[in-house]
Order: structure tokens, then sequence, then C-alpha cells
């Protein structure tokens, strides 16, 4: 035991960042919703506070929380995962810079780099990410960043964490640790930088709040944490302690939660796989995924996540109008299971680019419902194809 509490991850989940004070004792973190804290004296805060745009309680367990499940030395909140993300970039990009991006990598996050930092003179290359020589080939003498998805969202591809940290040069390595979680990864054992999450997904897991986070240590990348704060409060991308508790919340049953998700996602893969209408799934915790050693390497399980490539793009359009307890819907990471037609829903947005998705794919959130459920419902959707 390294702390008051116990090394588990589960029990870090549940009693990091956070003991019950001393006037009320309360179990649960409070939502403290106050704007403003009284001070001691002139400029004399209690325990820190001053005003919760620049810092707030609730806000600070989660941190805390996160930070310990990742193995970072802090965390640092945002009201979305695109907020982490746009932090991110800004700290880490100057005019005359360079990106290195996947070519699977999330819409938001390509149409980002593409659509407003080539305007602040930031160059990025697309590349495929799953092929270490080909990311070797494109790191530039001003490259300052990789930015890795692992599993990529939608085609759930497994990019080499070590080995790309072993070929960065003087770029720093994010990544984007979304479809894993913390449970199921820890990139900072295999040589990244910079660590985040759209704790809207498997961290909060409820499909019921916004947000984001970033991971870190000064030692990997120089006044990372001053310059974090500093978009948290200055430039207001700070989240509401509403939705804060609600993440963590969340993240208490994070790996009872993951562990469900995994089952029924590698059931939902082994019979999809069985079935004509497919062409091939997408899920690597499957023998026959071309990441799966490299999954095997750096994650304990393999997600809950699962696309498929049906035979026709009519094919996977119809299949995701079929499905009744499979809900057709954006996102992912909630206790319910989800389906999505990502050419048309969540990647219309990249059509025409390097990172155009094949309109045979769907995408599915697999939830912690009944196994037989979940099968049953895909059964009669496969039927009406």
């Amino acid at each position: 035991m390294t702390n008051g509490y116990g090394d588990g991850f589960t029990t870090k989940a549940i009693h990091a960042g956070y003991e019950p004070d001393s006037l009320y004792g309360p179990i649960n973190t409070p939502i403290y919703a106050s704007t403003t804290f009284a001070q001691d004296g002139l400029a004399e805060l209690r325990g820190g506070y001053e005003y919760t745009r620049v810092a707030n309680p609730t806000v600070t367990a989660l941190e805390k929380a996160v930070a310990a499940l990742e193995g970072a030395d802090y965390a640092v909140a945002y009201s979305s995962g695109m907020a982490a993300i746009d932090v991110v970039l800004r700290i880490l990009l100057k005019p005359g810079d360079h990106i290195v991006v996947s070519n699977d990598a999330y819409g938001g996050t390509y149409r980002l780099i593409q659509q407003i930092f080539t305007q602040w003179g930031v160059e990025n290359t697309v590349v495929d990410m799953t092929s270490v020589d080909e990311v070797a080939a494109a790191v530039q003498d001003n490259t300052k960043v990789i930015w890795v998805e692992t599993p990529t969202n939608p085609m759930l591809d497994i990019v080499d964490i070590a080995g790309i940290a072993g070929l960065k040069g003087n770029a720093k390595l994010v990544v984007d640790n979304t479809f894993a979680s913390p449970y199921l990864q820890q990139p900072f054992k295999f040589g990244a930088d910079v660590v985040l999450h759209s704790t809207t997904k498997y961290i909060g897991g409820h499909s019921d709040v916004v947000g984001g986070i970033v991971c870190g240590s000064d030692s990997l990348v120089a006044g990372f944490e001053e310059q974090l704060r500093f978009f948290f409060g200055w430039v207001g991308a700070n989240p509401s302690p509403f939705d804060t508790y609600l993440t963590g919340r969340g993240l208490k049953t994070l790996a009872v939660r993951m562990d469900r998700h995994c089952d029924n996602a590698e059931a939902v893969a082994r019979f999809l796989d069985a079935q004509p209408q497919v062409a091939r799934v997408c899920y690597p915790g499957l023998e026959s995924h071309p990441g799966h050693d490299v999954a095997v390497k750096q994650m304990t399980r393999f997600g809950g996540m699962v696309s498929v490539l049906f035979q026709t793009a009519e094919q996977a359009k119809t299949f995701c109008k079929s499905t009744k307890l499979f809900c057709l819907a954006e996102s992912l990471g909630g206790v319910e299971s989800l389906i999505e037609h990502p050419a048309t829903m969540t990647h219309v947005s990249v059509a025409g680019s390097a990172l155009e998705v094949p309109g045979e794919l769907v995408r599915i959130s697999v939830g912690i419902e009944d196994e037989a459920d979940l099968i049953a419902d895909l059964e009669q959707a496969l039927a009406k194809l």
C-alpha cells in the first residue's frame, strides 16, 4: 500500500481524490455549487479555492482520481473531450510546427487540426498509424506532436504505443485513451507523454454527462500543468461541479462495467464473425485482427466497441435501422448498447478526406445488457438483410 487506501484499480477508482471532510463527513464528494469561496483575509484562500472558473473541490476530486488511475502526476478536467483536445493542441503546437495524425482518427480531432490549425500555420501528415515505419517516415524536424488513438475510431485498429514512443524524437506522443479507458490500458507505461479522455464515454459511463480530461507530468512536458490550468480558468473551458460529480460517480464502477462491456463485446464479435452477411469483424480480441498481438501486449482486455464491415453499404444501413435493443444513436461507452453508421453519422464530416470511412461499416457500442438478449437482437436484424 503506497497511500492511505490501497493500490488496486477499483480501490483507487472509489477512494482516490477524496476523503470525508471533518465538518459533516459525507462519504461521497459533495457538489460544491458555488461560484465563489469565502476568504480568511486579503488573498488568503481556504484550501486554495477562490472562484469556480479557476478551481472547484468537486472538480479537483475527479482530477485526482483519474490521475491516480492513469499513473499521472496530475489531471485537469474540461467541459468536453473536444475542449481537452483543443487545449492540448494549442499548448503543444505553434505556427510552423507539424503534427502526425492517424488515417483513422476521430473525425472531430482531424476536423479541428485540418480546418483550424492549418490556418495558424500548423502542418499535418496523415499516416497509417499501425505502421511504425510509416510513422517514422512522416516525422520531420518540426514535428512536435504524434497524435495516437488506440483502439482507433471507428475501425478499431491497434497502434503500438511503445513502438511509436521509440521513434518520436523531440515530438510529444499524445494518446487518446477514450476507447480503452484506464482500466484496460495505461499509455504512460508504454512511453506516452500526454494521455487524454472524453470522459463522456466509458469514464462517465451512463450517457448523461459530457466532459474531458488531460493527464500529464511536468517531467514529460515542461510546465504542462500550469498551461493546462491557464486554459481551464482563463479561457473558460472548465467543467461544472454537477458534471464532474456525475463523472466521478461513474468512475467508481468503471472496472465492473468494463468487464461486462468486454464480456458482451467478445460474444458479439464472435457471433457476427460467423455470419455470411458479414465481410469482416473489427475487434482486437479476435485472433484474426491484425493488431491482436499488440493489443495483448498493451491492453488487459479488448474493450466494448465492435465494428463490422458488411458486404454492401445498403446492408449496413438496413442493419442499423433494424435493431431494437441496440439503439440507433451516436456516442459510445454507456451502459446501453448503441449502433451507428459512421459514414452518414459520426464521420460524415471527413467524407472525401484521407479519413473517409467505408459505407459498409457499422460501429457498435456494446452495453452491459444480458448477452442472450443482445445476440437475439442482432439475429433478428440480420434476418432482414
